[in-house]
């Protein structure tokens, strides 16, 4: 791995190392996805390598779950774990009131379901996921592959009655085939620009016959750290409603990056 991180990069790294701070001896972890936590979980192998540090994480998709394996991360079920002390994972978009959209993965209902099951979330992310109003990013629903067709016309048909800037609907591609999630499932991405109301969409969308969960994360997050390029980390926390600044310190010869091919 080159030393010299692109910049967004370097602020994702940044933002992952310090959110693993939060991380305490003895801890289930819920363990996100994509490319921001997927530092997180190099990080964590790090502080565990070196420190001794004890925990068990619980991945939210099968490409966390070998991640965490290849670095020497403890992983086990959300069956076996029952609750969690702590969730870092990443963000597509949040906003001031840390509403997330999630899913550009394609691992949003996992990753519900364990933020959901844990005391804390903490949302690791570079400063362009912060945004005035979601909805830029397109946001991602997972539905069952039995008559998707009907189901993203019920979807269109229920965005006319919704705050949103537009409604374009399309089906996630892998390739020439619809991708298939962890759970075998669909995505549907909806091209709405902006969302005046996310939390009155994601109950409306979660109504719709066919639609296993969306990607709006409503009063679910707790902490937001933010990564910058020069540096700076932000460390926001939704219930406090404190702002903190810091400043991480950047090894580009840390050991955590002997494990990236």
């Amino acid at each position: 791995m080159p030393a010299d991180l692109s910049p967004i990069d370097k602020a994702k790294f940044l933002a992952a190392k310090r959110a693993t701070d939060f991380v305490e001896d003895g801890m289930k972890l819920g363990l996100g996805t994509g490319s921001t936590a997927a530092w997180m979980v190099r990080c964590l192998a790090e502080r565990i390598r070196e420190e001794g540090l004890r925990v068990v994480g619980v991945p939210t998709s099968s490409r966390t779950a070998q991640l965490a394996v290849q670095l020497g991360v403890p992983i086990t079920t959300l069956d076996e774990a029952k609750w969690l002390d702590l969730t870092i994972d990443g963000a597509d978009e949040f906003d001031g009131n840390l509403n997330l959209i999630k899913g550009g993965g394609a691992a949003l209902l996992q990753e519900k379901i364990v933020a959901t099951a844990s005391d804390q979330m903490i949302v690791i992310a570079d400063a362009a996921k912060d945004v005035a109003h979601l909805g830029a990013f397109p946001l991602p629903i997972e539905v069952i592959p039995f008559g998707w067709q009907t189901t993203k016309a019920l979807v269109e048909e229920t965005l006319v009655s919704m705050d949103v800037l537009n409604r374009d609907v399309t089906l996630r591609m892998n390739g020439a085939a619809p991708l298939v999630t962890d759970e075998s499932n669909y995505i549907l991405d909806l091209h709405l620009k902006r969302i005046g109301n996310p939390r009155q969409l994601a109950l409306v969308l979660n109504q719709i016959p066919g639609v296993v969960e969306n990607g709006l994360f409503i009063d679910i997050c707790d902490i937001v750290v933010i990564g910058h390029a020069d540096g700076r980390v932000t460390v926001r926390d939704i219930n406090s409603g404190e702002v903190e600044e810091e400043r991480v310190e950047f090894v580009p010869t840390d050991n955590v990056f002997a494990e990236l091919d």
